[in-house]
């Protein structure tokens, strides 16, 4: 069996913690670098949830897209939910390892997992990395449709082959518009409206669309706004990333089990449609 060490080494030549940005906390969390891994579960998000799965499935190692600790902290003390995760975590000998924005700007990165997962193709990054000589690695995807469909079967593409949320799928924009090229970006996007409007697309599809940005983008042009439920946007990644684990235990004959949670850990779980009474 492979060490942590040599599996993390693996992971960060996927996704290297230098490519994230200054203000994310990406890397391992908790470890022993010497133990010895067979079983990886990956996820989404660090919660207690995605913990008891782990020490379920009997695996070592978690990686998840989403930090536990984001912003800095002065306790891992049990009586916290972030601290009961690290005490069930090194109680029970399981690593953790983040890969978050160092994984949504890679190639493959996030948002080839979401496009991948609507059956688009793809034609290149939505905000370049000027880094990439190649110019495939960057922050968001702009698709292509095989043959135009109206914006309301373009969402209806996305509830069907996005994971279930409570939230469903929310759109903005004309309905019956025709829709061929489609911009994506895995998680909150309202921050890429400039791009999305360079790139002369007729959709954007993300997560987290708040009211002012999502308004003036509408108001501003006719593109059509799809808005997933942020763990539904990500999820794919998980799918994507279990491969190329699974390809290089493969290649280095680690002959290491790898599984993705499907357990939904988005936050929200009940919808109800709004309406004044008659």
């Amino acid at each position: 069996m492979p060490r942590l060490s040599e599996v993390i080494a693996a992971l960060d030549a996927l996704w290297p913690p230098e490519r994230a940005e200054g203000w994310d906390a990406v890397g391992t969390v908790c470890g022993d670098p010497d133990a010895e891994i067979d079983r990886v579960l990956f996820a989404v998000d660090p919660v207690r949830e995605i913990a008891d799965e782990a020490l379920e499935l009997g695996a070592q190692l978690i990686v998840t897209h989403h930090p536990l600790y984001l912003r800095g902290t002065t306790t891992v003390a049990a009586d916290t939910f972030k601290g009961r995760v690290v005490h069930t975590l090194i109680k029970h000998d399981i690593a953790l390892h983040v890969a978050h924005t160092n994984a949504d700007t890679a190639d493959p990165g996030v948002s080839d997992a979401l496009a991948g997962a609507l059956d688009l193709r793809i034609t290149g990054p939505l905000v370049p990395d000027p880094t990439d000589p190649e110019g495939r690695r960057g922050l968001g995807r702009i698709c292509e449709l095989d043959h135009p469909e109206t914006l309301a079967d373009f969402a209806a593409r996305a509830a069907a082959r996005l994971p279930a949320t409570a939230q469903g799928i929310r759109l903005a924009g004309d309905p019956k518009s025709l829709v061929r090229t489609v911009a994506v970006s895995g998680g909150s996007g309202d921050s890429l409206f400039d791009a999305v409007r360079a790139a002369g697309v007729d959709a954007f599809l993300t997560a987290d669309l708040r009211h002012h940005p999502a308004s003036e983008a509408v108001q501003h042009s006719p593109l059509g706004l799809v808005d997933a439920a942020h763990w539904a946007t990500e999820w794919p990644w998980c799918e994507q990333a279990a491969a190329q684990l699974d390809a290089l235990s493969d290649r280095h004959g680690w002959d290491l089990r790898v599984h993705v949670s499907k357990q939904v850990t988005d936050p929200w779980t009940t919808h109800h449609s709004s309406g004044a009474p008659n």
